[in-house]
């Protein structure tokens, strides 16, 4: 597995895991997160290795498709990008300016609810 696809699996779990099915939030997390390899989640979960991967593929189809209708980390990817180059704008040409600094701290660590 490559570490591209895990990432990209990893960041999907936390924007959509929650509408995955609990057994297909499990094994994703004990595969991705956890790095249990397929026979290891079959024996912790009394299950075939059929089943884990089974449950891994449809989980991994289910996360690419909200992915793809809902598009929540690729905006979040790209509102990343535009503070990263607000912030270095700035810092570039307001460097003595702290409270335009501060201000910007807030809004780019504000979580979103």
């Amino acid at each position: 597995m490559d570490i591209e696809h895990k990432n990209r699996i990893n960041a999907l779990l936390a924007f959509y895991g929650d509408l995955l099915a609990k057994k297909q939030q499990a094994y994703l997390r004990y595969y991705y997160e956890d790095d249990f390899s397929i026979i290891e989640i079959a024996e912790e979960e009394a299950v075939s290795r059929q089943a884990v991967s089974d449950n891994l593929k449809k989980g991994c189809e289910a996360l690419e498709h909200y992915e793809q209708v809902l598009a929540l980390y690729q905006e979040s990817l790209e509102r990343q990008s535009l503070e990263e180059n607000l912030l270095a704008y700035v810092t570039k040409h307001y460097q003595n300016d702290e409270h335009l600094k501060d201000l910007i701290d807030q809004m780019v660590n504000q979580e979103i609810n």
